[in-house]
């Protein structure tokens, strides 16, 4: 097994090899983050990069395949934690399979492509991205460092990238910076976003570089080795919303009941998944694979649905758009809205901000789920009056949302919390507004 001596983040250093000595006694090669030298000691019987690849000098590139079962394990990955414990989730010989059927399909991954997708191999999009080029016949152009500034970008140009993937707040930072001015991405043929949610104005501005090209979005999961909903080329792209399910996937979208709503109607609520989906995982490593993805699913057609957890809603021309984890839904007055579609409304509120997050909180003492919105400021060095914040929410849910809703607390912070994947960790902000609100209240 091969791992990196330290993971480099935003600058920071996060030790990874000493963790590997903790968990297993497998032999390991150990990859220096930067430059030539290690920064640790290998223990007995592993050794660096460089050992390595000394020892292979002169020997035959020829090597005969060594053939496996199907559902033989290649690797292991976990869930983003975004709702709860990350799930450890072993992928199969499936799995490969399924990430380059569904780029080939959907974003028509082809050979002599350039493909890039800033992510890292501890989320899903690592392997996914990997096995896309390569059993697509595409290059896979890698960028060290971090996807934020506008080296990146360059790099972009630099490489000649075609197929160009991202992640909905990389591009809202692209964007707030400038950072594509004077660059050329008109070698991009097709864009690609996952992650979270999109917002439109960011997608025609990231299409708006590369003369407007589509984006498709992709919508999926660890335990999925892949997206059950997707953008594609062969049909009309709307910006933030999805064409249907990803090619041999199926799925209905369940009322509060957990009856399926009729195939044509436009409607929202939460998706059920068809359970024969090729490349999708059987098993946990340390969960209950049947209680995590099946108790309590309905029966459609004879077979019991599997649960992913998205709310999506499909609208009057068929398309569908994600509004976010059900774990994510609230209750404003008797309402059920989603964090998703308030955050979308308060972003254009206000020309300085960056992003918001939508939670509710509930009372210690009981009553009515309250709602908060917290903001980040696209100049994080000035100050803002929450109170005028809360008052431009407030206006900005009324006319573009819902006029019942009441703004009950703002909140300006520097950064939220996030997993590796980059996805916005909700809970924990929920959780620390209620521990400060309860430690107010005390006082």
């Amino acid at each position: 097994m091969g791992f990196q001596d330290f993971i480099i983040r935003g600058g920071k250093k996060f030790p990874l090899y000493s963790r590997v000595m903790e968990g297993t006694s497998a032999k390991a090669i150990v990859i220096p983050a930067t430059g030539d030298r290690l920064g640790v000691t290998p223990r007995n019987g592993d050794m660096s990069w460089k050992d390595f690849l000394s020892r292979a000098a002169g020997r035959s590139s020829m090597y005969s395949p060594v053939y496996q079962s199907a559902d033989a394990l290649i690797n292991i990955l976990f869930s983003s934690g975004t709702t709860g414990e990350p799930k450890a989730i072993p992928w199969t010989q499936l799995c490969p399979i399924r990430c380059g059927a569904d780029t080939w399909a959907h974003l028509d991954v082809r050979p002599k492509d350039i493909g890039c997708w800033p992510t890292n191999l501890g989320w899903v999009m690592g392997p996914i991205q990997l096995f896309s080029c390569f059993l697509n016949g595409a290059t896979l152009a890698l960028y060290h460092g971090s996807p934020l500034g506008r080296g990146f970008c360059k790099f972009v140009q630099d490489a000649r990238v075609s197929v160009l993937g991202s992640v909905p707040s990389l591009v809202k930072s692209w964007k707030a910076g400038n950072l594509t001015k004077g660059l050329d991405w008109t070698k991009i043929r097709v864009l690609a976003t996952t992650g979270e949610a999109s917002d439109i104005d960011d997608n025609l501005w990231l299409s708006s570089r590369t003369c407007y090209k589509p984006i498709v979005e992709c919508c999926g999961g660890t335990e999925l080795a892949s997206s059950y909903i997707q953008g594609s080329l062969l049909q009309p792209q709307a910006f933030g919303a999805f064409s249907g399910a990803s090619m041999s996937t199926g799925f209905v979208i369940l009322d509060e009941q957990g009856n399926p709503y009729p195939d044509n109607l436009p409607c929202s609520g939460e998706v059920g998944l068809f359970p024969l989906y090729f490349g999708a995982t059987n098993r946990l490593l340390n969960a209950d694979h049947d209680k995590v993805y099946f108790d309590g699913m309905p029966i459609y057609r004879g077979r019991q649905l599997r649960r992913h957890g998205d709310i999506i809603q499909r609208t009057v021309g068929d398309y569908y758009i994600v509004q976010g984890r059900a774990d994510d839904t609230m209750n404003l007055g008797g309402i059920k809205t989603s964090s998703v579609e308030i955050e979308r409304v308060c972003n254009g509120a206000d020309e300085g901000l960056l992003e918001t997050a939508a939670v509710s909180i509930k009372p210690s003492g009981g009553g009515p789920e309250q709602l908060a919105i917290l903001a980040v400021l696209k100049d994080r060095s000035t100050s803002y009056d929450a109170n005028i914040l809360k008052s431009k929410f407030q206006r900005s849910i009324q006319r573009n949302l819902n006029p019942l809703f009441r703004v009950s607390y703002v909140k300006v912070v520097p950064e939220f919390p996030r997993t590796a994947s980059n996805k916005l960790l909700r809970r924990v902000l929920r959780d620390q507004l209620k521990q400060e609100l309860a430690n107010r209240s005390k006082l």
